[in-house]
């Protein structure tokens, strides 16, 4: 598996001919010292910045912040776990004769932590 880079910020930002400057003005109110350090990872882009770079480049805000979506998604699954773990062992686990709303959470767990054995 390809190790990603901790963002491709830069890489688009150079593919699209466009300065940090320029993006910070596409992005209303950032400077090019903010998306530089976005670029950099000197600092963690807000939502909306996120988005506004998924609009300009036409890429997905975790694909254009690999490096930080990857920790993200390490974080939950690892708290998936600790939860599905805490709820069965709660609930003794009854499988079948658990209680709807427990099926249904360990059932939203059981996906999210499907997706460590995919990747």
């Amino acid at each position: 598996m390809q190790r990603k880079l901790p963002n491709y910020l830069r890489t688009y930002r150079k593919r699209a001919g466009l300065t940090q400057g320029e993006v910070a003005f596409l992005l209303s109110g950032l400077s090019g010292a903010k998306v530089s350090r976005d670029e950099r990872r000197r600092r963690r882009p807000s939502l909306q910045t996120a988005f506004g770079y998924q609009v300009i480049f036409g890429a997905a805000a975790h694909e254009l912040l690999a490096g930080l979506f990857a920790e993200v998604e390490q974080n939950v699954i690892r708290q998936a776990s600790l939860l599905a773990k805490r709820l069965g062992a709660a609930n003794g686990n009854a499988g079948e004769r658990a209680p709807r709303m427990l099926r249904l959470k360990l059932k939203a767990l059981d996906a999210i932590l499907s997706r460590r054995r995919r990747g």
